[in-house]
């Protein structure tokens, strides 16, 4: 299937190679010429501008959406918006608010345009694993666009199969689903991501625990001088508290366990917040979350070893680089 995408960043251009290697023809676009250059030295074929990546599709068009949410992304549909055609669909692929969706569906649908929301997860190991992809929109422009998403899909792979999903169908199993109308897919994803922050929180401050087990507060008989990495390593194995972020979390620690190169200011993308909104909205009570959110906002004024290992975390599934802080040091 042919496909345009416009972001070549850490996963659009990684998407891009995996549709590549599917067997799809990738128009792509960037504001760096570079990164162009480089996907079109790998089988994609290059555009100058987001009127000339357009003009390389054939009708009916699909053009995959890759850049940072807010702004970035509002001015590419609006943009896009000016040269494409009824029947053709625009796919926003990051991590937009599900309400921006709700009003960009509504201008694209007044022009004859599909608007598709994906809340894609994978990271910066998506390539090889695959993308876990949560769609929003019309159901005719999302089964058109069923071979992309099952290209960018983990598949199946050997997962054993959830008893009794046999007789319930669908795509979920293979890594992908269509969630309901346009919005749906983004706030699927957004409360992964909030939940994802939970997670995170809970192992960091574990691992703190752990790391301060030698304090000389504690009576000496009860002061253990712990292996973190094993203790994570051995935790991945049968361990009901095993996960892929887990595994993340031993690589981090076998590269360095006192994980000194981190700064532990942990940034939170706007997920996070998102859905603690969601929450209040609903009555719905996230204390869990609120208190992950608010525990990030609090990184970025002193940092624990549970920071620290917040910001590993999130550098092994993103590729997130954390700014270096003038607060206090770590502890």
């Amino acid at each position: 299937m042919q496909l345009g995408m416009v972001g070549l960043g850490r996963m659009g251009a990684n998407m891009t190679r995996r549709l590549v290697r599917g067997g799809h023809q990738l128009v792509v676009s960037d504001l760096s010429p570079d990164a162009v250059k480089q996907l079109a030295g790998e089988g994609a074929v290059a555009s100058s501008s987001l009127e000339d990546l357009v003009g390389k599709l054939k009708a009916p068009r699909a053009i995959w959406i890759m850049v940072p949410a807010g702004g970035p992304t509002e001015n590419t549909v609006q943009s896009l918006l000016q040269h494409m055609q009824p029947g053709d669909a625009i796919i926003d692929g990051g991590n937009s608010n599900f309400k921006d969706d709700v009003r960009r569906s509504r201008i694209c649908k007044s022009k004859g345009v599909d608007y598709v929301d994906v809340g894609t997860s994978g990271g910066v190991w998506g390539l090889d694993r695959g993308y876990c992809m949560m769609i929003g929109g019309p159901k005719e422009a999302v089964a058109r666009l069923d071979p992309i998403f099952k290209t960018l899909a983990p598949g199946r792979g050997d997962i054993p199969r959830t008893p009794g999903r046999e007789k319930m169908g669908g795509t979920s199993e293979d890594g992908y689903i269509h969630c309901g109308p346009s919005g749906s897919g983004h706030f699927v994803k957004m409360v992964h991501n909030g939940i994802e922050y939970g997670m995170m929180q809970a192992y960091a401050e574990g691992f703190d625990i752990f790391k301060n087990a030698t304090s000389k507060e504690l009576a000496e008989e009860i002061r253990y001088d712990l292996n973190l990495a094993d203790i994570a390593e051995v935790w991945r194995r049968g361990s009901v508290v095993s996960s892929w972020l887990l595994d993340l979390t031993a690589i981090a620690l076998a590269e360095s366990p006192t994980l000194s190169e981190y700064s532990g200011f942990v940034q939170d993308s706007g997920e996070g917040r998102w859905t603690i909104q969601a929450a209040i909205d609903e009555a719905v009570p996230a204390e869990v979350l609120s208190a992950a959110l608010f525990a990030r906002f609090r990184s970025r004024q002193e940092h624990t070893f549970a920071e620290k290992m917040l910001s590993a975390m999130r550098q092994k599934f993103g590729g997130h680089v954390e700014p270096k802080s003038q607060s206090k040091t770590a502890q």
